[in-house]
């Protein structure tokens, strides 16, 4: 499951997250809302609006944002009629695309994304195109500095995690999306410092990129992300590390 984490990574390094935090904090606002209408307000009895609580508080969301949000979901605020869906498409080098999408006007937002991916050599693909070649995980970040990496594998599978690895800064817990925050909380009671937990879109194959094809992959997926309607953004490109040098720089 290797190199699943390789655009979160570049993203990092490049202080993408931290320069566009406003933009994060739409996103959020918009996952929060969908949350709430389609499991209510309670996140003891919502798994995704809690998921999208900790998401929050991980990117320091101000409470006000957070209470806002959850009103707007309920109704008592006034909000856009969000939809969601997920498109699929193909990149440079015949990378695999998927994007996740919460949008008021779903026309515009294809229109949006498929001139992004016309653009950047790449193309918008019919349902079931690309989604097969992903699963759908969970996915457990634990803080690597100073832990027993035998003991947290252990401690994981045991809770009902598929796989552990050592990732760049992190020890990656997989795990089926019903067992996430099982796994999670059973970490957390170990003494496990667990640093971020979602469901995510894991390759089952990925496709080796050349330098320079490997830069024009990480432009079209950084427009993509640029996007207001666009969540997130899974592909299985692989970057070389000569590849994420030229990147990062």
């Amino acid at each position: 499951m290797s190199g699943h984490n390789k655009w979160s990574s570049i993203k990092h390094d490049k202080g993408i997250a931290d320069a566009r935090r406003g933009q994060l904090f739409t996103k959020l606002t918009r996952e929060i809302m969908v949350a709430v209408r389609q499991g209510g307000s309670d996140p003891d009895a919502n798994s995704r609006l809690r998921l999208a609580l900790q998401k929050a508080k991980a990117a320091s969301m101000p409470r006000e944002n957070i209470e806002r949000a959850i009103k707007k979901g309920e109704g008592t605020l006034e909000g856009g009629n969000l939809t969601e869906a997920v498109l699929e498409g193909y990149g440079p080098g015949g990378t695999a695309i998927l994007i996740e999408v919460l949008s008021d006007n779903h026309n515009r937002t294809v229109q949006d994304v498929r001139r992004v991916l016309t653009r950047s050599g790449g193309n918008l693909g019919s349902t079931g195109s690309a989604s097969w070649i992903f699963d759908t995980k969970g996915l457990i970040l634990v803080d690597a500095d100073e832990l027993d990496f035998d003991e947290v594998a252990l401690q994981a599978i045991d809770a009902g995690a598929d796989d552990v690895e050592i990732g760049k800064n992190h020890i990656e817990v997989y795990t089926p999306p019903e067992l996430l925050e099982e796994v999670r909380g059973r970490l957390i009671k170990a003494g496990i410092p667990v640093s971020e937990s979602s469901v995510t879109r894991i390759p089952k194959t990925t496709v080796q990129l050349d330098d320079e094809t490997a830069v024009q992959m990480a432009k079209l997926l950084e427009r993509l992300e640029e996007l207001d309607d666009v969540q997130e953004v899974y592909s299985n490109a692989e970057f070389s590390d000569e590849a994420l040098a030229k990147i990062s720089s």
